[in-house]
This record gives C-alpha cells, sequence and structure tokens, in this order.
C-alpha cells in the first residue's frame, strides 16, 4: 500500500521497506484508534476538496475503488484497515494544512495575527455608521470604531468574521482588502484591519503574510488567486505616488521612481507592463512557488466606469463590499473585466494538469484534456487586419472581401418604418440578458490548430471556417440577413463560422462548402466559464430581488427600478456583464500602439486563448440565435423588428410596455420566440420611444442612425449600447 506523505502536484512515494514499516504501524494506530479518530464525513470532504484532489486520486493512493472514497464521503461507509489508518493519516495532513473554519465563537488567540480594527457585530451598533447602499446578501455592513480604538498587533489579536464562510485558512480574510490613507483595509464580510502604509513593501509583505488574503483555485489543477490590493486616493498619497499618471501613452510609473526603486531593493519584481492602474509585484523564492501581489490604483482608473459604473466614487467600505462580491462569485478581478473575463477561461479550464511521468515515476506537468494547452496559429480568413498572416497574403491597405475574411460581427441593422408601423405610437426595445454567455453555453469549440480542407461535407458538429455562396438564401425585406452582420443579403461566397452555416441547413437548404479551415479536436470549452457567469448573473439578480419564474408583470415592475434600489449591486451587475462581453472580445485582442507595425507580431498571440475562431463561433452564434426568434415572432405573429443592435431588438407597438407586443399562444409565451425572464437568453425591456422619435431621428441623421442604439435613453450620444 502506497501512503501519499504529501499532497500537492508533486506527490513523494514510500519505498516499499518503508511502506511494511507503515503498514505495521499503522495496524497498531488502528488498534489503540479512538472511535472518532476520523473527522466527520463533510470535513472528509471538504479537506479534499480544499486540498484539490479528486476522489480518483485518493482512492488510487488508498489502493480502493473510487466508489468507497464517495461512501466515506457521505457517511454511508466507514473504512477498515487496512486503509484506515492510511486514510486517517491522509486526512490528518490535510487537517495541518487546511484547517477548518473557526466558529464565530471562537475567541481562542492567534498569535502573530493581523491587527482588526473593527468586525460584522452580531447586534446593530449605535454609534455605527449608516452605509447609504444596501450591503450584499452575506456581506454586511462594515462597523469602523473611531481611530483611536485601533490597536496594535502585539496588542490585540486577530479573529476571522463569521459572515464569509471560508474553506480555506490560507484566506481567511478574504480575495482583496481595499487600503485608505489611515492606515485602514477594508476587507470582505465587513472586516476592517490595521495596514502599513510606510511604503509599497511593507504593504506587500503584510499582503502576502498576516493580511491572509487570496483565494483558493476554482480546478483543482489551477492556481490561487492572488492577493488583491486596492489603493485609493489617499493611500496612493500616504505611498508617495502620483495622484495622476503623468506618462497616458503607456498609463506607469517612470522606473526610476522612488516606489520602485523601494521595490527593487526589497527583490521585488514587476510585471512588463510595470506599475499602472493595474500592477503585479511578484517574487520568486529559491525555486519555490511565486510570491505575488495584485494592485489596483482606483485613482489612475483601475475601475472603468463602462464596466464598474461609478465604483470609484464609493467609500472604501462599500468599494470592498462591491469588489468582494465580484470576486467571490466570478474572479478576483486581475485587470480590466475584459482580462478577468479572458483568466477566467483559464482558471475554470487550466492549460496543464500533473501526470505521472513513465520513465521516472514521478510527478510532471502535461496538457490538460479539453483546455487550450498552447498557442495555435490562425486560419487565414480568421486572422485580423494587421496579423502576420494577412501581411503575407495581400498588399498593405487591401480592403480584404467576404471571400478573404470571416466577418462573423454582432448586428447593427436597421430599416425605415413602413406606414402600417409609423400608425402605431411607440417603439419598444427588448435586450437578450447574457446573450454572449447564453451563445457559449454547450457550444462546441476547436482546440487545435486548424486544418486545411477543399471541397468538404458540411457538418454542423465540426467547428471551423468554411467559404461557402449562402446568396441564394433570401428573406422578408422586413428582417435582417441571419449571414451577415449588417443585415444586408450576401452577394457571393463568404466565410463563415460553423453556426452560421449550421442556420442555413436547419432552414431547409443545401450548402456546398468552397473550402474550409476545420479543427477535429474539439469541445465544450466554455461550459464552464458561462456556467460560472451564469451563477453569479442569476445571484446578483436575485439579491436586487429579481428572480426565475417571476409574473411578467412583477418582473418588469422590478427591472425598471433595480439599478437604483442598490447602487453596489448594480455596479456588480455590471461588472459581470461586462465580463462576458469583455472576455469574448479578448479573444481576438489586437495590437496595441507603441512601435507595432502592420504584419508584425503581438503579444497577444502567443496565449494559447488567442483565438479569433471561438470568438467568431460564439458572436455568430448569438446573431443566430436572434434570428431564429425574429424568425418565430414573424411568421406566427406578422411581427418584423425595425433594428437590431447586437442583442437588442426595437419593434413597433400600440403600447408602451413589451407585453404589448410579444405574442402568446394558449396563455403563454410562443414556443421559440423572446421571452420575458431573468435568465441568460431571455430578454428584458431595454426601452420606449414614440414613433415620433423615431422618425425624427431617421430624418435628422439618416438611415445610417440606428435607434436601437438610442432607445434606452432617447439620447442620441453614442453610449447607449444594448447590455
Amino acid at each position: 500500500m502506497c501512503v501519499p506523505c504529501r499532497v500537492g502536484v508533486e506527490v513523494t512515494l514510500v519505498s516499499d521497506e518503508q511502506n511494511e514499516l507503515f503498514a505495521s504501524v499503522d495496524a497498531l494506530l488502528e488498534q489503540a484508534a479512538a472511535p472518532d479518530a476520523l473527522p466527520v464525513p463533510a470535513e472528509r470532504k471538504r479537506l479534499r476538496e480544499a486540498a484539490g484532489l479528486s476522489q480518483d486520486q485518493i482512492a488510487k493512493a488508498l489502493n480502493v475503488r473510487r466508489e468507497t472514497v464517495t461512501g466515506w464521503e457521505a457517511g454511508r461507509t466507514e473504512p477498515r484497515p487496512p486503509a484506515r489508518a492510511a486514510y486517517i493519516r491522509l486526512l490528518d495532513g490535510l487537517a495541518d494544512r487546511f484547517p477548518a473554519p473557526e466558529s464565530p465563537s471562537d475567541s481562542a488567540p492567534r498569535p502573530g495575527g493581523p491587527s482588526v480594527i473593527s468586525q460584522p457585530q452580531p447586534q446593530p451598533q449605535p454609534q455605527a455608521p449608516t452605509s447609504p447602499v444596501a450591503p450584499a446578501v452575506g456581506l454586511p455592513a462594515p462597523v469602523r470604531p473611531p481611530v483611536t480604538a485601533r490597536q496594535s498587533t502585539a496588542q490585540k489579536t486577530a479573529q476571522k468574521t463569521a459572515a464569509v464562510p471560508v474553506a480555506d485558512g490560507r484566506f481567511a480574510h478574504g480575495p482583496l482588502a481595499v487600503v485608505d490613507g489611515d492606515d485602514a483595509a477594508y476587507c470582505a464580510g465587513g472586516l476592517v484591519l490595521d495596514c502599513p502604509l510606510t511604503d509599497l513593501p511593507a504593504l506587500v509583505n503584510w499582503a502576502l503574510g498576516e493580511a491572509k488574503l487570496g483565494a483558493a483555485r476554482l480546478h483543482r489543477s489551477g492556481k490561487d488567486a492572488d492577493p488583491l490590493i486596492v489603493l485609493t486616493a489617499s493611500a496612493v498619497q500616504r505611498l508617495g505616488l502620483p495622484a495622476v499618471l503623468e506618462d497616458r501613452r503607456g498609463l506607469r510609473l517612470p522606473d526610476d521612481h522612488k516606489a520602485l526603486k523601494q521595490l527593487t531593493a526589497a527583490k521585488w519584481k514587476l510585471t512588463k507592463r510595470g506599475f499602472g492602474p493595474w500592477a503585479r509585484v511578484y517574487r520568486t523564492a529559491d525555486g519555490a512557488r511565486r510570491q505575488c501581489v495584485q494592485f489596483a490604483v482606483v485613482p489612475w482608473g483601475a475601475l472603468d466606469t463602462r464596466s464598474w459604473g461609478m465604483a470609484d466614487q464609493l467609500q472604501p467600505a462599500e468599494l470592498a463590499r462591491l469588489l468582494s462580491t465580484y470576486a467571490t462569485r466570478v474572479l478576483t478581478p486581475c485587470g480590466s473585466t475584459a482580462v478577468t473575463g479572458l483568466e477566467l477561461m483559464t482558471a475554470l479550464r487550466p492549460p496543464t494538469r500533473a501526470v505521472k511521468d513513465p520513465a521516472g515515476g514521478g510527478w510532471v506537468s502535461g496538457p490538460m484534456p479539453g483546455s487550450l494547452t498552447e498557442p495555435v496559429e490562425c486560419a487565414p480568413p480568421e486572422a485580423p487586419d494587421g496579423h502576420p498572416a494577412v501581411a503575407a497574403l495581400y498588399p498593405r491597405f487591401h480592403q480584404r472581401t467576404p471571400d478573404q475574411v470571416l466577418d462573423e460581427e454582432a448586428y447593427q441593422w436597421s430599416r425605415p418604418l413602413t406606414d402600417e408601423e409609423c400608425m402605431k405610437p411607440y417603439v419598444v426595445g427588448i435586450d437578450v440578458n447574457m446573450a454572449f454567455a447564453a451563445a457559449a453555453n454547450r457550444l462546441t469549440v476547436g482546440l487545435s490548430a486548424p486544418v486545411h480542407v477543399h471541397r468538404p461535407v458540411f457538418d454542423p458538429k465540426l467547428p471551423g471556417s468554411w467559404l461557402v455562396d449562402l446568396s441564394h438564401i433570401t428573406f422578408d425585406e422586413r428582417l435582417p440577413s441571419p449571414f451577415t452582420p449588417h443585415g444586408e443579403h450576401p452577394q457571393g461566397p463568404a466565410w463563415y463560422a460553423t453556426p452560421t452555416v449550421a442556420y442555413a441547413v436547419e432552414l431547409g437548404y443545401q450548402v456546398n462548402p468552397i473550402e474550409a479551415y476545420l479543427r477535429y479536436e474539439h469541445g465544450p470549452y466554455l461550459d464552464a466559464w458561462y456556467t460560472r457567469l451564469r451563477d453569479a448573473y442569476i445571484a446578483t439578480m436575485a439579491d436586487l430581488g429579481i428572480t426565475p419564474g417571476m409574473p411578467e408583470e412583477q418582473f418588469l415592475a422590478a427591472m425598471a427600478g433595480h439599478q437604483h434600489t442598490a447602487p453596489v449591486l448594480a455596479a456588480v451587475l455590471s461588472a459581470i456583464k461586462a465580463t462576458v462581453k469583455g472576455g469574448i472580445g479578448k479573444l481576438r485582442e489586437r495590437a496595441r500602439s507603441g512601435g507595432w507595425r502592420p504584419g508584425e507580431p503581438w503579444p497577444a498571440l502567443a496565449r494559447p486563448t488567442w483565438r479569433p475562431d471561438i470568438r467568431a463561433a460564439v458572436i455568430a452564434n448569438a446573431r443566430v440565435n436572434m434570428h431564429r426568434k425574429m424568425l418565430k415572432l414573424a411568421h406566427h405573429a406578422d411581427l418584423y423588428p425595425v433594428a437590431v443592435l447586437s442583442d437588442c431588438a426595437v419593434y413597433a407597438s400600440d403600447g408602451p410596455s413589451p407585453l404589448d407586443f410579444l405574442p402568446y399562444q394558449d396563455g403563454k409565451p410562443l414556443p421559440g420566440g423572446f421571452r420575458l425572464g431573468v435568465s441568460p437568453g431571455m430578454v428584458k425591456h431595454e426601452g420606449t420611444q414614440s414613433v415620433l422619435w423615431a422618425e425624427g431621428l431617421l430624418e435628422e441623421h439618416g438611415p445610417d442612425v440606428n435607434i436601437a442604439r438610442h432607445i434606452k435613453t432617447g439620447i442620441v450620444s453614442g453610449q447607449d449600447e444594448g447590455e
């Protein structure tokens, strides 16, 4: 029997002689073991999951079946010799590494812990300031006593807050801290700690040590999230950092800044992007795992208003509540919401895992099945302008035609209103919830490099890019074409992603691809990503009082005011939606300025997650889903959209509500059409304006204006776009 003596990526196996000795000792231990030597079943499962181990790994190490381990963790059966002693040894080792969260009543001193300024109280405190923002569920408003009540580490021991369930003692105080200029660090659950603001190295050491910040990995082969330190304007001033970055192009501190010299002197390093709005400070010690702290500098624009709303204007406690809620439900922010969306894909499906080396018998890094494991070259039609593959085929400034480039983008289409539509009083916009996330759900995407094939037979289950002529497929002129983002009918052969061609086949048309770039290794890479973001979205909407299954009238009423009832939660919601859109967009990140020239590679191309083909497939699927529902309304209710922008469709209506035009069948929403509700893929009310407003907009700005862009506010600002 082999007993694992160390848990992690590296597992040391004892020799046969040692096995025999251990077996003898374990037999004695088994005889002397008290009846409660094994933890309760729930704790057995917690310890295994905290270590990132699977039931298969436990079963293999103990030479039992996986079903046996399942029974132990469920409490249906108890381990028997000889596996019992080894199982106890394993759980004891895990318990040392991953101690159970303390109960709220546990006030035993823990030497060396951080100083607690304040933490949530079981009863409201009259002297506590009342937050004007409703807290997220499970995240009570912080109670912060006067500055004179603070105590040093030697004077006051740390206590864990009961407000946030913690499965890993290493990260007892949550994923992040918002640091203010008066040495206060606001954490998850309303906890406020003392922190050093003498210089950046001291703050980094605190974050990696006594602060107990961070988050456990989302996948057993992934990585734990680094602690995030969010600096307010007053904290920036205390640390001797500028209030505004002078380098507006590079958005980073100059390398000779005093704060950076302090980091260098303390053996800390920065990534290539330097110290800017988002910075990563790290150190590798003696070949061990890298120590790393992420910084977000609020006054430098770390929290973009397009994603986070007015988060940068919140008080530190409220900002900590907002970011902690997002971090717990999605991922600890590690840059813009687009960057975080991409990182979430990797966190849920890591590129590598630990595998047994058949030669040496040890553990080595190997590719993770179903993941994007290495960078691959895209097909020439999939490459954006400026890509080396495009430069090799076409002269500079060449405008590629549809048979040379894959143009799978979101809808941007509108048309003039008919005479009948002009007689209606309103135009009403409906918007698909989390449209790109819903499109990613159960979508098969390519995992490998493309294979160039001539005259292939179309296979809807095979992801890739197809050159095919769909110009023979026409629709009512009041509907946009599903095959182009501008809604015009294709004029000849063009490149399409698999979902677009599959929709043509679904409609009953014959397709004959001329050539294709196909990916024979494929899978549902984005399923876990969708599930994580869907759950985050649904949970946040539930906090706002909006739940699946609500009556439609009640749903519309709740949606009408949800952004004003709880601004913190509204900001979380905005960030989740931006994570979806930004993450998909980041799959085809373009080159940035700063010396780059067309035809040269840029850093993003070296990422396994630089996959323009996956982005194209998701967007194509979202556009096809939109057209499928619009076609259903056209055929069964003679309803046609007057404008479509991405995931927003506008219809002429006799009343101001979506209920005034959406069709019903036997008292239920038309099957296959738009349905009101909170779940991803369902729709909400985007906005209502008068038909006179729409006609005036078209008359003033011409046919190029898209009324769907402005249906929400009625103001032509260029900022009102869907979600």
